[in-house]
Formats: C-alpha cells, structure tokens, sequence
C-alpha cells in the first residue's frame, strides 16, 4: 500500500517527535491513504512537500483500526486528546477534520451531549488518517520518493 505524509520538507527517514498538542490519536508519525489530503495538509506550509512511502503490515503488531466514526472512536479520540496514553504500534481511521473536531472539543468540553454529537457529525465526511506510534511501526515504511505540492 502507498501512504503519504504532507509538511514541509521531505521525510526519508520518518521518527516520531514529541508535540505540545495532543492529536486524535496520540503521538505518532501521522500518513494517509489519500494524496489530495496528504496535499491539503502539506498547504498549511511555505513550503509543502509529500513524502511517499511504501506501507508493508506486519501481523505481529497491535494495530487498532476505526472503520467508521463510532463511539468507541470518538472515545478515542477525546483521551488521546486529552493527552492519555494508549498501547497500539498504529491506529488507523476517520480524522477529526476541522468541523468535526470543534464537534469534539464542544463534546470534550460538555457543550454537546453524546447524543447531540451524533447528530451533527453524521452529515460530515472525515477524512483517513494511520498513526505509527513508535519505532515498531516506522519500520513498515519505505521511503519511495517526494515531491512538492504546487499551485493550481
């Protein structure tokens, strides 16, 4: 499988980096299936670069995959959020895209019941997002190529 990463730079060798900001699914070298949104990340940049890889699964991994945005996902998330920690090499699944985060963050913060979560964030489409979370599962990667996103 080809995963793509956007930022600013190319990444031929991946790590994980601690960040201040508690992302859905906790630390990690986040990729995706999705080119166009590999872009759209990469936008955020002066400089937006893809970095390509080549993604090989290896079974002995814990790997926790969301098929769909479901309670357990937002559970998920709202403790990765909140900066707790989880055992899984790779998780795999819907991302909190901007609409859909300020749904979560009104959740996480008791503005919004569950119950009224769900009704807003069944209309939004979210995005595709794999989390390598430590060096176990950086090994699955192999750095194919890079390119930078231009203007259209």
């Amino acid at each position: 499988m080809i995963i793509y990463h956007g930022g600013f730079c190319k990444i031929t060798t991946p790590e994980i980096r601690p960040s201040q900001n508690n992302k859905d699914f906790g630390q990690g070298f986040y990729c995706t299936e999705l080119q166009t949104q590999a872009e759209r990340w990469a936008k955020r940049f002066d400089t937006p670069v893809i970095s390509v890889y080549e993604y090989t699964e290896k079974n002995d991994l814990n790997i926790l995959l969301f098929d769909d945005m479901t309670e357990e996902w937002l559970d998920f998330i709202a403790d990765c959020r909140a900066g707790k920690p989880h055992n899984y090499d790779i998780v795999t699944g819907a991302m909190a895209n901007d609409q859909v985060w300020n749904y979560v963050a009104d959740y996480i913060a008791g503005v919004l019941t569950r119950e009224q979560f769900w009704v807003l964030a069944k209309f939004k489409h979210p995005t595709h997002q794999i989390a390598l979370c430590n060096s176990a599962s950086l090994e699955m990667l192999k750095f194919v190529k890079s390119y930078e996103v231009k203007d259209e």
